[in-house]
């Protein structure tokens, strides 16, 4: 019996999310919250012919009672990105919608799973886990920021260039934080090898990083990704529902490296630095974080570099989430 709570599911994200997350037969409660429409969507999604029973709650009211005795709390709410915004300027918005959810699940299922996926992803999982801290509940092994759009984009975008690749099984290791180019693909170290020439690999890695403006300049202000982030999404949530079960699975994502300190030495050591966050190769288990996964080889000079230009981008990311949080 595992409930999950999708927490901004009558968004653009959280529609389809909610629609996935009603099709695994590892969730059996799916709470829907939102503070408008989420009735009409829980009552439509209710229909489907799966074992899940659907609940909604709507508004401040009912949000600790959407986030009792929860297993695991998805976060899409907030506002999408149109074009013009960057991730930054949604952190104005996003911060405190965030921080607030987070309040509620510390208060209420404080051993709960937390997949963050509100943009700025590299300030809203600090100011998440500053939450979680200050209510005496922070456990690195069970928070994530959901990164696996990158991933998914990254093999879906190799195949673009080589279209005999097959993106459905192809794994390109994304590590470093969720926006333009803390996005760091290790396409070098891809679980097959994809031959690129320095051009390709630059565009290739470009592309991957700012694959959102794509979406949100081809919506013409109608909004940003939200199907492929939803998919993306319910792929996570998926594997955390499978790792509760007992099964090893590995998925990069963004995370304390405290959850594990002696994994987190060689990341730290190609370039991350003192830095409290990174996203990485994660084994997942049944509490969570079981390790972080070894690359397996050294990345090439291109993304060691781009790991450094990383890692300056998101210690100002981490501040102003954490600066945020603590009311600075």
């Amino acid at each position: 019996m595992v409930s999950v709570a999708i927490l901004g599911a009558a968004g653009g994200i959280g529609q389809p999310l909610s629609l996935l997350l009603k099709l695994n037969a590892n969730v059996s409660k799916l709470h829907l919250y939102d503070i408008v429409n989420v009735p009409g969507v829980a009552a439509d999604i209710s229909h489907i012919s799966t074992n899940a029973e659907v609940k909604s709650f709507l508004g401040a009211a009912q949000l600790s009672d959407a986030v009792t005795g929860i297993d695991l709390a998805i976060i899409p709410a907030g506002v999408p990105r149109k074009p013009g915004m960057t991730r930054d300027d949604l952190f104005k918005i996003n911060a405190g919608i965030v921080k607030t959810l987070v309040e509620a699940i510390a208060q209420n299922s404080p051993k709960a799973f937390i997949a963050v996926i509100s943009n700025p992803v590299n300030s809203t999982v600090p100011i998440a886990a500053e939450v979680l801290k200050a209510k005496g509940v922070f456990d690195a092994r069970r928070l994530f920021g959901v990164t696996s759009l990158d991933v998914v984009r990254a093999s879906r975008f190799v195949r673009d260039l080589r279209p005999d690749v097959d993106a459905a099984a192809l794994r390109v290791p994304v590590v470093g934080g969720h926006s333009g180019n803390t996005i760091v693909p290790l396409l070098s170290l891809a679980s097959t090898p994809v031959l690129l020439s320095a051009e390709e690999t630059k565009d290739l890695t470009h592309r991957i990083q700012f694959g959102g403006d794509e979406v949100v300049k081809a919506k013409d202000g109608a909004g940003s990704a939200t199907l492929s982030m939803a998919y993306a999404g319910a792929r996570f949530a998926d594997s955390l529902l499978r790792a509760m079960k007992g099964e090893s699975v590995v998925e990069p994502t963004f995370i304390a490296l405290a959850a594990d300190p002696e994994g987190a030495k060689e990341i730290r050591d190609l370039g991350a630095g003192s830095l409290e966050f990174f996203a990485v190769p994660v084994e997942l288990g049944p509490g969570g974080v079981k390790r972080i996964v070894p690359l397996g080889a050294q990345p090439n000079a291109f993304e060691l570099e781009a790991i450094k230009v990383a890692t300056e981008a998101l210690a100002t990311n981490i501040a102003t989430g954490v600066t945020y949080a603590k009311g600075v």
